[in-house]
């Protein structure tokens, strides 16, 4: 047999309720940050995909959007992408947060946990309903009881909608070699999709829009909502190999533009530096980032900017 035929490629869906850990996940497999990770909850609006090599393994990961109760157009089209991943996948990851799941059951538990308990009741649903069977991670394993983690493994098992059961913490990387050798078995043979040092297909202009978008969530979680977006609108290669990037941040309101550019620019000036650092050490070259506030209330209810990220506007 060829060395060619020994290979083995597919598609692994990392799915799961908002701020579970996918795309720490997606990220810790593949070995690089291919996908942004914030506090804050639905961060990854559209599915990212990363490449993680095991052996002669290519596992093409798509981090998607959690799974939860839809309310806007754009909730709804976030929703429809994860389960879309998912379709065409040839393994499923359900990532779970065991820390708020523990939280609920024996006390202490923090905002937030009971809904993303709910999101995952969704999933499960979800999965029934397709009849796909998933691959259980549950996460952040290192803040519970042995006892309590083996109860409540056994409690999700008896579902009924999973083949595997693993226990990681995407954060540490405990768990994760095992988890990502697992998958890289469960992957068909045949040719590579992607060149040995690609790490992810998400076309340059918007890893460097989900970029700056992550910094403005970790800058501004206190005040700024989810009503923003960033679009990247020139992205220029010059002369002495660096490149200039001009990029957009785009609130809703008025209201929301000096909250973005902060006192005397300084919230904007941090953010900008921030994904400029970052964009470099990606793109392994000088950057040159310009950032500028505009106000679009009607943002969210534009064809383009789904369209621009892959997410269907019409669900």
């Amino acid at each position: 047999m060829s060395e060619t035929e020994q290979t083995r490629c597919g598609f692994a869906a990392i799915i799961g309720s908002p701020n579970a850990g996918k795309s720490t996940l997606t990220n810790a497999l593949v070995g690089e940050k291919v996908s942004i990770v914030t506090h804050k909850v639905q961060t990854t609006r559209f599915a990212v995909r990363g490449v993680a090599l095991e052996g002669q393994g290519q596992i093409v990961l798509v981090d998607t959007p959690g799974v939860f109760a839809p309310k806007r157009r754009l909730d709804k089209s976030m929703v429809a992408a994860a389960w879309a991943g998912a379709d065409d996948a040839d393994a499923i990851v359900h990532v779970i947060d065991a820390g708020a799941r523990a939280r609920l059951e024996h006390g202490g538990a923090k905002s937030g946990d009971k809904r993303m308990v709910q999101d995952d009741e969704r999933v499960v649903e979800g999965l029934k309903r397709t009849g796909r069977k998933a691959i259980l991670a549950l996460n952040k394993v290192d803040l519970i009881e042995r006892d309590h983690l083996l109860a409540m493994s056994q409690e999700l098992y008896e579902t009924g909608v999973y083949s595997d059961v693993f226990m990681i913490s995407a954060k540490t990387g405990s768990g994760i070699n095992q988890l990502k050798s697992f998958l890289a078995g469960l992957m068909p043979e045949g040719v590579w999709h992607y060149p040995p040092d690609q790490v992810a297909d998400l076309p340059t202009r918007i890893l460097a829009a989900e970029i700056t978008r992550e910094k403005v969530y970790l800058r501004l979680h206190e005040e700024l909502p989810y009503a923003s977006m960033v679009e990247t609108e020139v992205w220029k290669r010059l002369r002495d190999g660096s490149i200039r990037v001009e990029q957009s941040i785009i609130v809703e309101r008025e209201t929301q533009k000096p909250i973005v550019l902060g006192k005397g620019g300084a919230a904007i000036k941090a953010i900008g530096e921030a994904a400029r650092k970052e964009l470099e050490e990606a793109l392994g070259c000088k950057v040159h980032l310009f950032l500028n506030v505009k106000v679009d209330p009607k943002w969210m209810a534009r064809r383009s900017h789904y369209k621009d990220v892959g997410l269907d506007f019409d669900v």
